[in-house]
Order: C-alpha cells, then structure tokens, then sequence
C-alpha cells in the first residue's frame, strides 16, 4: 500500500499540496473565529468535576437549585471599614447596583440602618477581613441571562465597583469573578500556545538547518508541523460540538500534533535524501515503504496509548483520547502524503549543497550533526563500547532512572482551580487574598446537599457527629435554596487543611485532611439517603477511585495492542516485552522530575510559577499515555533501522551498532526537536501546561537517550540472537502477513527457531 502511494505522489504531488493549503486555510479560519463561532470560544471551564459520581451528582442538584448566577467580587484593600467615607460609598455603589435589572443579590458588610451599625465593626462580618484592613463586596447576577447579557452584566457591575476604589484616597481595589476566571484561563491557553509556536517553530528551524545542511530540506518538516497545526485545530473545533473541551485538551493536542509532524517530516525528508544519493528513480516509494512504515507504525502506537483514556469515566481524559486520536491521524496523514507530495516537487534540489553549507563553521556542524550518518561515528564508538562490557551501562542508567524516580513515590494530586493562573493574575491575587483574609467568606472544600429540609440535614449532621470528625474546624449553619421548583439544603464543612502562597497561608481544598474528611463522611451516610457529597476534595477522591478502578484494563489494552504492533514490527516476542519494560523505567524518571520540580517547588524560580503543593489530578494518566507513546515513538524508529539490518543477514551485534550510527542522528534530533517543542509550551503561563510542557520534554529526553542510545543496544547485546525469537506458529504467521521490504525489494529472511549456543 505504501509503495503505491508513494507512486502516485510521485506523479501528481501537486494536486496533493493544493488540496492541504486549501483544507490547512479553512481549517485557521474555522478555529480562529473568522467563520463562526471559533475554537477558543468554545472552550468549557476546567474546574468542573470530571468522574461520573456522587460529586458530580451533588454538585449538579447545587447548581440546578441555585437562585442566582455567577458573582462578581469586589476586595476594597488598605481601609478602615469603620471609616464613614468608606461606608456611604460602598453603601452608595450597592445601592445603585440592587437597582440594575440583570442584578440578583448584592451583599456587603453594611446592611443599611441604624441596627447593623455594629455589622462595620472588624470580625463583625464575614465580608470584613481579619486584619481589619478590607472589606468584600458580592454581586451575584441572574441566572437566566444569556451569554451576551451575561457578559456585559459583569463588565458593567465591575467597572461600577472599581469606582469606589478609585473615589478613596489610599484604596486599591480588585474585582473578579467564577466565569471571569474560566474565561481568563481559556484566553490564556492561545497566548500560551502562540508563545510555545515562537519558541517551537524558530528553534526547531535551526535544529533542521543543522540536519540538513541547507533551508529547503529544513522547511519540509515546518510546513508539515503547520499544516498539523491547522488540521489539528479543525479537528478540535469539531470535536467541541460533540464533546466538552477546556483548555487542557487543546493545549495537549495541539502540541502533540505539532511535535509528531516534525518527527515524522524529519525522519521521511532524512530518509528520502539517502535514497536520492542511492537512486534517484523510485526514491519516493522506497522511501514510504521504509520510513513511511516506520512512520505508520509510530503513529498507531501513540494513538493506541491515547485511545487508552476513553476506557476512563473522566470527561477530560476522554475528551483528550478522542481528540489525540483524531490529532494524530491528521499528523499520519500530514506525514504520509503532504510531506511526500512537498519532497517529490522539491526533488534533487534536496541533496544540492545549501547556502549553509558554504559558511565553514556550518559547514564543519552539518558533517558533524547531519543526517548523513559516516561508516562510523560517535554512536557506533558508544555501541562498541557498550557491547564491551554490557552489564556496566544497563547498571549505571537503572541506578540513575532510580533515584530520579524516588520523588514520584511523594506524589499528591490537586485539582487548583484558579492557582492555574500565574501570581500576577489580578482575579489569581483577588481569590488567593479572600481565601487568607475573609476564611468564613470563601467557598468551603466539602459541601452536603440534599433535597431533604434544612432541619433534616441538621439533625443528620448532629446524630453522626460531623463536627467532631478529626480535620474538620466548623460546620456552617444549613441553608436552603431553590429554583423553578427545585429545593436543596446545603451545608458547607471547614477544613482544618491548609497551604502557604506567596507568603499568604490560605485553606487547601484538596487537602489529606479534607479528603478524609470526605471519607468519612462517606462512611457515616445511610446507603440510601439522598444524600451526596460535593466540593473538590471530593472531586479528587472521586477521580482516584475511577483511576484505580478503570487503570489495569486501559494499561493491558494499551500494552496488549502496542506489543502486537511491535511484534509486527520485528517478528520477536522478547524485543516487544523488553521494550515495555524500559517505557517503564523512564516514565518513573520522569514522576520523579515532575514531582521535584512542582510539587516539591524546586523550579518556582526557574520557570515562573507557585507550587500548589501537588501535580494537577489529570497530569499523571496523560503522562503516562502521552509519555508512553512518545517514547515507542522513538523505539519503533530505532528498532525499524536494526531490524532492516538484521533482515539483510548481519549478525545481531553488528545490527545493533550499524541501526544505532546510521539512526543515532535523527533520533537525537527529532528528540531534540520534540523537547524544544515541549520545552517552548512551558515557557507559557497557565500551570497546567508548564507541568505538560516539562513532563513530557523530560520523559523524551530521558527516553531518547539514556534508554534508546544506552538501555536499548546494551540489553539487545545481552540477549543476542535470543532478541528476535517467537514460537514456530508466530514466525510463520509474521512471514505470512508481513511483508518486509527494504531497498524497494521483499526480503524474506527465516527467524531462527532459536539461539545458538554462545
């Protein structure tokens, strides 16, 4: 099939590109909003609760029985709310506010008359902070606004409530809202993405320079990478009519889209200009039935470790697999006939002395860094010296993969919420300031909710002493609340947990305390009562359980497929399970990193950010999909080289160490190319994607070269001949259903049934 397409290519290359700029420039006009509703705009809040469950459940009766619609907060600083000045005009602006038709409640520290005057006494108020140095102001809006309305209801309500800061000599004032919050994380997630693409694309230009020697072969893989980029996004858009999609899922998948194009361009214009070199006629279809099924192989691997997350009950774990999924087929198909189509237009031009080439220094780096590899060179000296003493490399990596896996074993997830903005977020500032400075005012991390009456939920709570449950501080008083004929009481617990930010000492929603809390709690309710438990403690408790419950089949899935694909691959059994195991060991390196850098706040410095003291719930399971993927990525490409070797008749010594010199190179580049990738999405502001970024660029550089270059030739040494065994029946069914092909030629080389006697 390959072969065949690589033809008809061959013959009509341009029809191809035409047909990609024409669906790259839709695709960059659907999703940036020029035609409709865009990508962005589509974008749901990240803080929802994600697992199917009782949360989930508590949390939606909260919001259906809710009167009122999203709050606008205004935090008026550096005052005396005893001051008579700041009294009238906060009393003033709220009285003008109550009057305004979109608004529902509004609450302050003064009430109004005579009888609350003691309201403005510090601690009088929940809405007075404990310094005594701020007062707090709610505008809660209605709830049966439309979007528009909505919109222009909380800029006017803001703009209002930053006047009264500016009418008071010394005040600052800042206001924020729930909804505002949301929206300023998804406008985040473009400036953050662009940010990594100036990073990316520039860096990864110079690397392929490098590589090539000259700016014609370099701008192959880009252009690919951009046509990712489009048909990714297009991708997305759609999906976001079938499923949510927060801000997370595109940032994941656009990078990955953007990274694997580059793999993939890198390793077929690499490729194609040895082939140029050999022969020029069928260049191409020799080309895509080598590195095109190298290719092929690779990206059914990552889409398999993805389309692992839609066996979890998570909307944004599912949300991510579908998408990556789709993501992935658009780089496949960017890679198997965008990148042909533009190496066939560009032809012999490609192996031609570029401009680079005739500068000495660059000339002197692309002998030394190009993707023409010598006879022999720095990766096959490491194999020798590898395969000298064998047991010495594979000893000294595990010891290193180890202790840089020991922070993993500290790991604690939190589910943030606003601390996914950077520090110097206004609406960040404003949350963080009211949850350190007015504790009785912010949102409690554990929450009942019940249609039964106010007074029946009280009496539950008092029967099976709540109050005296070790971590919890306080029980607010029950409150009722309803809407269109629905009815809920609800009562908020305080948690003893808290963290330092910024020098402030704010409640922990996700706290050990507050998770078992909700333990037990949970222990406590009547199987059958109407009775559920919501709040983000919760949340994460919740979205364990289904991680734990739904892991060992989305892992023996994921493992089961990319075994069989592997053995497709190499017709052994041994080299599949080995190559396993290895994914293994680097992913529990890169746990450790994540861990010491965030959660354990080593990089706070480095890399702009607070630690939340935890990684972000879902960071894990995609690091290990993602991860997972990635690091077959480069697996398949190093096995591919030494299994051509082998099928041509060389010994398995002598394959491993030609495979890793003639494919050392562009392993190291493209890997060098997918950590700058990852690298430049760190560079961003939301939390959530620095942690992806550094995650993943760790676990590739890890991957690509402790473990491809070490790990992988020193236990392919140790096993020998014993790497490409399988059962009788398996070698006969590989020989049937496999075709190998190399040099344009079928090559058909027995599997011996065994290994020889060493």
């Amino acid at each position: 099939m390959l072969p065949a397409l690589g033809r008809l290519l061959s013959r009509h290359p341009l029809r191809f590109v035409v047909v990609w700029v024409a669906f790259v420039i839709a695709g960059f006009l659907a999703s940036s909003g020029v035609v409709g509703e865009g990508l962005f705009d589509r974008l749901q809040p990240g803080d929802a609760p994600q697992v199917r469950s009782e949360s989930r459940i508590g949390q939606r009766l909260l919001n259906d029985t809710a009167p009122g619609g999203p709050t606008v907060q205004l935090l008026l600083d550096d005052v005396d709310p005893r001051a008579a000045a700041v009294r009238g005009e906060v009393e003033q602006v709220t009285g003008e506010l109550r009057r305004l038709p979109d608004v529902f409640d509004v609450r302050s520290p003064y009430p109004g008359g005579p009888a609350a005057a003691s309201a403005s006494e510090p601690g009088a108020s929940p809405l007075v902070s404990r310094d005594g140095r701020a007062v707090l102001v709610l505008v809660q809006l209605r709830r049966d606004l439309d979007p528009g309305a909505e919109r222009a209801a909380l800029a006017e309500v803001s703009g209002r409530l930053q006047e009264v800061a500016a009418r008071l000599p010394g005040a600052h004032g800042l206001t924020a809202s729930a909804r505002g919050v949301s929206e300023e994380i998804n406008r985040q997630v473009p400036r953050d993405l662009r940010t990594g693409e100036a990073v990316a694309l520039p860096a990864s230009l110079v690397v392929m320079v490098l590589v090539f020697g000259g700016f014609l072969a370099a701008g192959l893989p880009l252009a690919g990478a951009i046509a990712s980029i489009g048909g990714a996004l297009a991708a997305l858009l759609g999906f976001s009519y079938l499923i949510d999609l927060d801000s997370s899922v595109v940032s994941v998948v656009t990078v990955l889209g953007l990274g694997l194009c580059i793999d993939y361009g890198l390793l077929l214009t690499s490729r194609y200009r040895e082939e140029l070199r050999a022969a020029p006629d069928g260049a191409l279809e020799r080309t895509l039935a080598t590195a095109g099924r190298t290719v092929l192989v690779s990206g059914l691997t990552v889409a398999v470790s993805l389309a692992g997350l839609l066996l979890f009950s998570a909307t944004v774990l599912r949300a991510i697999g579908a998408a990556g999924v789709s993501v992935v087929a658009v780089a496949l198909a960017v890679a198997l006939t965008l990148v042909p189509a533009l190496l066939a237009l560009a032809g012999p031009r490609l192996i031609r002395p570029g401009v680079p080439q005739r500068l000495p220094l660059l000339r002197r780096l692309g002998r030394r860094f190009g993707d023409v590899a010598p006879e022999r060179g720095v990766f096959s000296a490491l194999a020798a010296a590898i395969q000298r003493r064998p047991v010495v490399p594979v000893l000294a990596v595990l010891a290193v993969l180890v202790v840089a896996a020991l922070p993993a074993l500290q790991l604690r997830l939190v589910n943030s919420g606003v601390a996914l903005l950077p520090r110097s977020s206004p609406s960040r500032h404003l949350f963080d300031q009211v949850a350190a400075r007015f504790p009785a005012a912010s949102a409690a991390p554990v929450t009942l909710v019940s249609p039964w009456p106010p007074g029946r939920l009280t009496a539950w709570a008092q029967a099976r002493g709540l109050g005296r449950i070790p971590g919890v501080l306080a029980l607010d008083p029950v409150r009722a609340q309803s809407h269109d004929g629905l009815r809920a009481s609800v009562l908020a617990v305080r948690i003893a947990g808290t963290r330092t930010v910024g020098g402030l000492t704010v409640p922990d929603p996700t706290s050990d305390q507050a998770r078992a809390v909700v333990r037990a709690i949970q222990a406590r309710e009547p199987p059958t009562a109407p009775l559920y438990i919501t709040g983000q403690a919760a949340f994460v408790n919740d979205f364990l359980d289904d991680i734990t419950a739904k892991a060992p089949l989305a892992i023996g899935v994921v493992v089961a497929v990319t075994f069989v694909l592997l053995f497709l691959l190499t017709g052994s059994l041994l080299v599949p399970a080995k190559a396993l195991a290895l994914n293994v060991v680097s992913l529990g390196a890169s746990f450790g990193v994540l861990v010491w850098a965030f959660q354990q706040g080593h990089l706070e410095g480095t890399l702009g950010f607070t630690s939340t003291g935890g990684i972000e719930t879902g960071i894990p399971v995609l690091l290990v999909a993602l991860g997972f993927g990635l690091s077959m990525d480069y697996e398949v490409f190093l096995l591919a080289r030494i299994k051509e070797l082998r099928d041509r008749g060389l010994p398995n010594d002598e394959a491993v160490a030609v495979g890793l010199q003639r494919s050392g190179r562009i392993i190291t580049s493209a890997a060098l190319i997918i950590v700058v990738v990852f690298a430049g999405f760190a560079a961003g502001e939301l939390l959530v994607i620095k942690e992806t970024g550094v995650a993943l660029a760790v676990t590739v550089a890890v991957d690509a070269t402790l473990v491809r270059l070490v790990l992988v030739p020193a236990t392919m040494t140790l096993l020998g001949d014993w790497n490409w065994w399988a059962p009788a029946p398996l070698r006969r069914l590989h020989a049937r259903w496999v075709v190998r092909e190399a040099e344009g030629r079928d090559i058909r080389v027995p599997t011996p049934a065994g290994p020889p006697a060493r």
